[in-house]
């Protein structure tokens, strides 16, 4: 199995986030790796948190343009995973 930590890039928190994890089934946002899919990411978020996962929604986030100096640039792309978690289980992100 690969390393949950491989997969998990880091937790996002943002209002919108915080927001989600206050319902009786709590939602929790992580930036993961862009070549993860879903069940990867569901089996690695069970194994580092030891919670069961009922799904997981993703989203791919385009990297914004940007201003470098006269030429522009780009940032990179990311992927955004929404995991679900069964009423009554917590991730302690913080």
């Amino acid at each position: 199995m690969i390393d949950p930590y491989a997969i998990l890039v880091k937790p996002v928190i943002t209002e919108k986030a915080t927001n989600l994890q206050a319902t009786d089934e709590p939602q929790y946002t992580f930036r993961v790796r862009i070549g993860a899919n879903k069940s990867e990411i569901k089996k690695a978020i069970q194994a580092a948190f030891k919670v069961k996962v009922k799904n997981v929604n993703t989203v791919r986030v385009k990297g914004k343009m940007r201003r470098v100096r006269v030429q522009l640039g780009k940032r990179s792309d990311w992927k955004k995973a929404y995991v679900t978690l069964h009423k009554g289980e917590r991730i302690e992100v913080y």
